[in-house]
């Protein structure tokens, strides 16, 4: 367990601290111009390789391990796409008084989002929850959110988007759903690479996720955007996450008791129905949105991205803690 919560910190330092440059470089050093537009060019491209590395490394039979467990899978899939996107609507008339409104929409986009793979499992791990389930029920998660998220934020939002619903459609199967079937068709040939390369795959996932924030942040930059983001702002927006994190966790964990879950179920059930991907919401909103406003609009991801790894952290060293009695 000690090398799965060390993987955890380096996994948590390194994005964080990435996440942190890019940020700055993006506030005082935007590219403008050519260099903008050579930038967005690379975005495509990066966004692609992100999605084409996510096929490559999903096997077939993770996906597929766990499956049995079929009521706990349909909790975390109704928890990711359905909970989410009814307790941000509920709550979005009192955020609406007191949040700006292009991040009263990050906050109703996150809501939209997949959950997390990578950290979903890495948490049931050190909780000693169902591994299979958590694998199999995050990676399901991230398959359908290239498909449904953008169909819930058109639904839930009315924003100016980068393009018609069809041309953005196209750009998400052209940007993410082909590159991922692209993945999944060469593991014939890139399996072994794969696995034996995994830490610098990760590496490469990060910093695919870095250099799109930066060139988010840097479009609402160069419009001028930020002066809308003051102190105030920022601590609503960190206690609006809270809030739906804390219900997330609570109603997913009250769930799993009331339909009599075995722990191990219940531990993956609140893992993976309570997080959203930054790695998914990230490239999806340069897709969707137009580039004046789509880093306002992943600020709220980012915040809550963090905060759902200090929290989750304490829950899954608090499941860890448990004798085997109070299983």
């Amino acid at each position: 367990m000690g090398k799965v919560t060390c993987a955890l910190r380096n996994f948590f330092d390194f994005l964080t601290v990435g996440l942190l440059v890019a940020i700055f470089l993006a506030l005082f050093f935007p590219p403008t111009g050519a260099l903008a537009s050579f930038f967005d060019i690379l975005t495509d491209f990066v966004v692609a390789l992100l999605f084409f590395l996510h096929g490559a490394k999903l096997s077939p039979d993770k996906l597929l391990a766990g499956i049995s467990a079929i009521r706990a899978q349909i909790i975390i899939i109704l928890s990711t796409f359905f909970l989410f996107p009814i307790l941000a609507l509920l709550l979005s008339p009192l955020m609406g008084l007191v949040l700006k409104p292009d991040f009263l929409m990050g906050i109703l986009f996150l809501s939209a989002l997949p959950s997390t793979v990578q950290s979903s499992i890495t948490f049931t791990s050190i909780a000693r929850g169902n591994i299979a389930l958590a694998v199999s029920a995050a990676s399901a998660s991230s398959i359908l959110g290239v498909f449904v998220s953008p169909l819930i934020v058109s639904l839930i939002l009315d924003v100016p988007m980068a393009a018609t619903k069809l041309d953005i459609l196209w750009d998400l199967c052209l940007k993410l759903l082909f590159p991922f079937a692209l993945g999944q068709l060469s593991r014939r040939w890139t399996k072994d690479f794969i696995e034996h390369h995994d830490g610098l795959l990760a590496i490469t996932d990060r910093l695919s996720v870095i250099f799109i924030v930066f060139v988010s942040f840097s479009g609402a930059t160069v419009e001028g955007l930020w002066h809308l983001l003051d102190l105030t702002q920022f601590l609503i927006i960190l206690l609006c996450c809270m809030v739906i994190l804390a219900l997330a966790l609570t109603i997913t964990a009250v769930l799993g008791k009331l339909l009599n879950f075995k722990i191990e179920d219940r531990i993956s059930i609140i893992f993976c129905g309570s997080k959203k991907s930054l790695m998914a919401g990230v490239p999806m909103a340069g897709i969707i949105f137009s580039p004046s406003i789509a880093g306002l609009i992943i600020l709220p991801l980012m915040i809550f991205h963090q905060l759902q790894l200090l929290v989750c952290a304490q829950i899954a060293r608090k499941f860890a803690s448990r004798k085997p009695e109070e299983d």
